[in-house]
């Protein structure tokens, strides 16, 4: 028996999150306007779902829109709204017919009341039976890594001022635990579409340990092959967290 392939498909990242770049570019490359990339990129958000979810991954967080993203083309943005609530509608009973919970994370207050109702439905539709196993899809949508630090360290700072802690009583576990994904297991791979490389202020405090993929298709492009080709480059690293490669081998021989 090759005991690589079996370490292959074992080794299975729980979280996967993925910012997704190059939806404009892949539109201005078919002289397409910005917002044909987005709804080309919808597809790419299948097909990568579909993947995660026979594959074994637990949880899928994608990138969607970022704090920063505000400062885009008013159009743009009007428009990228417009495809955030009507897919919300299209596709709640989609994903709860197949067992998937949506969650969405980030700051909420700036968006118009009507897609923040539909944020609630979408969630509630998708929330499933208590106790059922589903897989988790994260939308991060006015999201930045930064903001959601400092909305922990806010929460932290409530319950000091109200006499529940101390200061030093916060670790670094406490405040992981405030932050908007606290109830999960943290990013084991990140991926990004594009062929930029950096993370542009995306789940800072949870990829501390995250293995990194950078891809240079544009998101539209990404699809089955692209994530399992992902998935396959993650089953072959070796994840050490401090340790030595020696430590590492013992401990899986053991």
């Amino acid at each position: 028996m090759d005991n690589s392939k079996v370490g292959a498909v074992m080794a299975v990242p729980r979280h996967v999150a993925i910012i997704m770049d190059g939806n404009n570019r892949w539109a201005r490359k078919r002289l397409l306007p910005g917002v044909a990339g987005h709804k080309a990129g919808v597809d790419a958000v299948r097909a990568v779902i579909e993947v995660c979810a026979d594959s074994g991954v637990e949880v899928l967080t994608l990138f969607a829109f970022s704090s920063e993203n505000w400062q885009r083309p008013a159009d743009e943005v009007g428009a990228l709204m417009e495809l955030f609530l009507s897919a919300l509608r299209r596709e709640a009973r989609k994903l709860d017919e197949n067992a998937i919970s949506l969650r969405i994370i980030g700051d909420r207050s700036r968006f118009h009341p009507e897609l923040q109702a539909a944020m609630r439905e979408a969630e509630a539709a998708t929330a499933g039976a208590s106790g059922e196993k589903r897989f988790i899809l994260q939308i991060a949508a006015n999201y930045g890594g930064q903001w959601d630090i400092a909305q922990a360290a806010q929460r932290l700072a409530r319950e000091v001022q109200g006499g529940h802690l101390q200061p030093e009583d916060i670790t670094p576990r406490l405040l992981q635990g405030c932050l908007v994904t606290g109830d999960l297991p943290l990013p084991d791979l990140c991926i990004r579409t594009g062929g930029e490389h950096r993370v542009s202020n995306f789940l800072l405090w949870q990829m501390a340990y995250s293995e990194l993929y950078f891809s240079d298709l544009l998101w539209p492009d990404f699809k089955h092959d692209a994530m399992r080709a992902a998935l396959a480059d993650f089953a072959k690293r070796q994840r050490r967290f401090g340790k030595t490669s020696e430590q590492v081998e013992a401990e899986a021989r053991a």
